[in-house]
């Protein structure tokens, strides 16, 4: 118990300071490297072609992972009606896919909404 409050009184103060400046720098920095760098990266390689294969797996698996397993308030929400928000927003995006991604997600957001308040 000792060492925990020893650690808290550590980053407590300039330790909390220090670790904020150390977060910065390395942000920047990662982010200034990706600056010098762009002018000689192919952005049709491979390896770009699976970082974005990766990236949209990613933003699916965490999408589906939201409705089929939800935490908090939306796990009231009964699965079939998480299923039908999500097919009536989607059936929005794809009647015209370059200017629907707002009212989309406005779709699903106010159908959500709108469950809330009438259950």
């Amino acid at each position: 118990m000792n060492v925990i409050h020893n650690m808290a009184d550590a980053l407590s103060g300039w330790g909390l300071w220090i670790a904020l400046v150390g977060a910065c720098l390395g942000t920047y920095f990662c982010r200034a490297i990706g600056v010098l760098l762009s002018n000689s990266i192919n952005q049709d390689s491979e390896i770009f072609r699976w970082l974005s294969a990766v990236t949209y797996a990613m933003v699916a698996a965490l999408t589906i992972r939201l409705i089929v397993m939800p935490l908090g308030l939306m796990a009231t929400v009964p699965l079939w009606i998480r299923i039908l928000i999500c097919g009536l927003s989607i059936g929005v995006m794809v009647s015209k896919p370059t200017k629907r991604l707002v009212p989309a997600l406005l779709t699903g957001t106010l159908l959500m909404v709108g469950y809330g308040i009438i259950r």
